[in-house]
């Protein structure tokens, strides 16, 4: 039998394949305590040593799904240590009746108490910075990142993409976080009204606060797999406004 022999050439290829695979942000299931129960998530860590800025990234009604993982992925690239905090524990909704069977069997009380866990959790880790923790939702998710904000005041930033919004003038007082919100004026769910009502409320209690509508844009706008209301170029300057958003609230030295 021949026995095979490796150029150099090809130990170079190989050598640098490693190492890609190695700076790669790698993801883990994890789990966590909350309250007397268990929550659970999916984890990614970014390259490089040292303490980073930590996102919690918030489902749709869909669930951890693989757009969901995406967005997660893409916070660790730019060196978060991100965390998808699966509300549903192990359940991904497949089409529109299961989503909304779904999200209406989880208790609020128990997503925010996920959530609030999930932030201390993360702040308890080696390779996170505590003071530099910030959350991002979508649709459901959106409307818990409200709830997040006003749970845990040792947020730091929030993004919130046509999520409801609180209204309770108590609850809005608890909102220490940064907030920028994305929203689609056509979104019979969370109109432009109440996106308005939210800003106004938040002016007054001198909050720092930066909400967009889109005006040709309905709900959940920023997800491809929304076929019939998609939108390419809106969702292109929600995610840039989002992610500069949180950058210049998590590394501000940077």
């Amino acid at each position: 039998m021949k026995r095979k022999t490796f150029t150099p050439a090809l130990f170079v290829v190989l050598g640098l394949s490693l190492a890609s695979a190695s700076a790669a942000p790698a993801m883990q299931p994890v789990t966590f305590p909350s309250g007397s129960d268990t929550g659970q998530g999916f984890l990614y860590l970014p390259a490089g040593g040292g303490r980073h800025a930590a996102v919690v990234v918030i489902q749709e009604w869909w669930g951890v799904n693989d757009w969901v993982k995406e967005q997660a992925q893409r916070f660790a690239n730019e060196g978060y240590v991100a965390l998808a905090v699966d509300l549903y524990r192990g359940k991904v909704a497949t089409d529109a009746d299961m989503a909304h069977e779904l999200m209406r069997g989880l208790p609020q009380d128990r997503g925010v108490r996920d959530l609030t866990s999930a932030v201390a959790w993360l702040s308890q880790r080696s390779d996170v910075d505590p003071h530099r923790i910030g959350a991002i939702g979508w649709c459901m998710g959106g409307g818990y990142a409200a709830q997040l904000a006003v749970a845990d005041p040792t947020l730091k930033a929030v993004v919130i993409n046509y999520g409801s919004l609180p209204t309770d003038k108590t609850a809005l007082a608890q909102i220490h976080a940064a907030v920028l919100g994305n929203f689609g004026g056509l979104d019979r769910g969370i109109t432009p009204d109440d996106v308005h009502a939210f800003g106004a409320a938040m002016q007054a209690l001198g909050r720092n606060t930066d909400l967009k509508i889109y005006p040709d844009a309905g709900h959940a706008f920023e997800n491809p797999n929304n076929a019939t209301g998609y939108r390419p170029a809106d969702a292109e300057d929600a995610q840039t406004r989002s992610h500069q958003f949180l950058e210049d609230q998590l590394h501000p030295a940077r």
